[in-house]
């Protein structure tokens, strides 16, 4: 018995690159170009580039910890068994495209974009800081990004109706 790679799976794993890229680029881009707690005003009380280094995992959490190097392995290693699992999962759905192949490939970058990080500088930078009218969300990341829209994505793909195979046989095995 041969295994034979889905055919759809460079393809994902070309869309995880290039997410990947992007979030290594604007993160260079931003550490050579901002301050640390610099701001370039995008849209004036709305969106701004910031430069934030963040040690914890999401929100910060766990950026205050008495050992940091601790919290910075812990993460490392989660991340790196949730990418695991979603590179399975890509090679076992891998076989089309479908809105789940798609988030898994997205939340597959993110993780490793911000893993990538911990693991070479200590901490992951954070740069887009969002404003709607009095709340400020908690400055975010490409990498960030690209997690969070995956989870959406298979958000609503559970909410797509399928039709059951299994009906669509009994249907047809029925004598008039």
């Amino acid at each position: 018995m041969s295994f034979s790679l889905p055919r759809r799976l460079p393809w994902l794993l070309a869309i995880s690159a290039l997410v990947m890229l992007a979030d290594h680029i604007t993160k260079k881009w931003v550490a050579s170009h901002i301050r640390i707690g610099g701001a370039i005003p995008i849209i004036p009380g709305v969106l701004r580039i910031t430069h934030w280094t963040n040690e914890g995992a999401a929100f910060s959490i766990f950026a205050d910890s008495t050992s940091p190097a601790t919290v910075r392995w812990a993460l490392v290693t989660f991340s790196l068994v949730a990418a695991l699992a979603v590179l399975i999962a890509m090679v076992r759905l891998g076989y089309r495209f479908t809105l789940t192949t798609v988030a898994l490939s997205l939340i597959f970058a993110g993780a490793l974009g911000n893993v990538h990080d911990r693991i070479y500088y200590g901490s992951v930078i954070d740069f887009i800081e969002v404003h709607i009218f009095r709340y400020h969300w908690p400055d975010f990341n490409v990498a960030d990004s690209s997690i969070v829209t995956g989870a959406c994505l298979l958000l609503v793909d559970a909410f797509i109706p399928r039709e059951d195979e299994s009906d669509d046989e009994d249907e047809t095995d029925e004598e008039p």
